[in-house]
């Protein structure tokens, strides 16, 4: 019995990983679980930064679409609200048919997500900072001045680590 074991072909980690995982994302009521992987392109980073689709309900005696409970953080579930037309149509085109009718809201704390894999940018030499200061000084705007500085020294700071000039 052993050598009949030992004989066969690995067997991909993918099939075994697909397989383990179908049962779980049936039981939320997802065919398959491309929705969840492919949520931030289906609904935008922004949108995926707040939400998290939780399961999908299809309705007793309704031919219609189903109802999907999206977990919202907090108050973007006001947005989220204004915004259910537009995002049910986006669900609905990657389905490529009417397969959502509607969104079921739930407020609720969202799972942690894994932390960006971006570097800080490096500080900068105090001659690349005046040089920076020296060049937004002429814009009027408070807030636009500051936000241009932290952009320029995001900017200067990488391509010093990338090993280019930083100015």
């Amino acid at each position: 019995m052993t050598e009949r074991r030992h004989k066969r072909a690995p067997v991909p980690a993918g099939t075994i990983l697909r397989r383990a995982a179908g049962a779980a994302f049936r039981r939320r009521g997802f065919a398959e679980g491309e929705v969840i992987a492919r949520w931030p392109a289906i609904v935008g980073e922004q949108l995926a930064a707040l939400t998290v689709p939780e399961k999908i309900v299809q309705r007793r005696g309704d031919a219609g679409g189903a109802v999907l409970h999206v977990r919202v953080a907090g108050a973007a579930a006001v947005e989220l609200q204004h915004q259910a037309p537009m995002l049910i149509e986006r669900i609905n085109t990657f389905y490529g048919y009417h397969a959502v009718d509607r969104l079921q809201l739930v407020q609720g704390p969202l799972p942690a997500r894994p932390a960006g894999d971006k570097p800080a940018p490096a500080p900068l030499s105090p001659a690349a900072a005046t040089a920076l200061d020296e060049t937004v000084s002429a814009t009027r705007s408070e807030g636009l001045r500051l936000a241009l500085r932290r952009l320029g020294a995001g900017v200067m700071g990488r391509r010093r680590d990338s090993g280019q000039d930083a100015t």
